[in-house]
């Protein structure tokens, strides 16, 4: 049997229990890792529980761990957890992440801290402690959005609190990257997801499938390989973000 690229490596995945972040967890376990599959509340359990029990069949191992990741304790005790249960952590792939569509002027501070803390402060949180904890040659992805190389308007908090992201990235690249450790962003289009639709209409869905080369949303199947290469043969990529979104945006 041919031996494959993750064997012996233990990945954590936040927001690893459904959507981009199961398909990522799934993709990192048929290539050989064992998975944290990472969720932030009970409503999210059955999945991240289905999400473990398709590992298991995939011949791997996983656990499923809760946590609110914009509390510095939480992502402490799941890394903790991590390597108690499978000793040292070899990957860091972090897709949490919230939407909202807004006007500047109809945005309340609520909203904002909110908005803040789940796209930019979970990420920032979460590089910190994976770059403490992850072994040497390790590797760390942060899903982001490819909104950061869009010129529009209404999507202020989702895009501007995902754009320190890239920041992070490259101080996380050369501070960790004595270590080996490979630190990099994917931005993807507008997903197919339920994580899409409820902040869109149908006019700015179409527009959104127009902007594509192919007329199509960006799909999770898109990303997960990416993200895979990126911690298998893509380790000499870091402090980068790549966008991949069929042509959607550029820079």
């Amino acid at each position: 049997m041919a031996e494959k690229k993750l064997d012996g490596k233990v990945a954590i995945v936040a927001g690893g229990a459904k959507n981009l972040g199961g398909l990522i967890s799934r993709s990192l376990a048929a290539q050989g890792a064992k998975v944290i599959v990472h969720y932030n509340s009970a409503a999210t359990k059955g999945a991240a529980d289905e999400t473990v029990a398709a590992i298991k069949n995939l011949g791997s191992d996983a656990f499923a761990i809760p946590g609110d990741f914009t509390k510095l304790a939480n992502v402490e005790a799941v890394f903790a957890e991590a390597k108690k249960q499978f000793g040292g952590i070899d990957i860091a792939v972090n897709t949490i992440g919230k939407v909202l569509k807004k006007p500047i002027v109809e945005t309340t501070e609520a909203e904002f801290d909110e908005m803040m803390a789940i796209n930019s402060k979970t990420a920032y949180l979460f590089m910190r402690e994976a770059g403490k904890q992850l072994n040497d040659g390790g590797k760390i992805v942060t899903i982001v959005t490819s909104l950061l190389a869009a010129f529009t308007g209404l999507y202020s908090t989702y895009a501007g609190g995902k754009a320190p992201v890239e920041h992070f990235t490259r101080a996380a690249a050369k501070e960790f990257g004595a270590r080996g450790i490979s630190v990099n962003n994917v931005g993807p289009g507008p997903m197919d997801t339920p994580f899409f639709y409820p902040a869109e209409t149908p006019d700015s869905i179409a527009y959104h499938k127009s902007a594509s080369m192919n007329g199509k949303l960006t799909e999770i199947k898109d990303i997960a390989p990416i993200v895979e290469f990126l911690v298998t043969d893509g380790w000499w990529i870091t402090g980068q973000t790549i966008f991949a979104n069929g042509g959607y945006t550029t820079r």
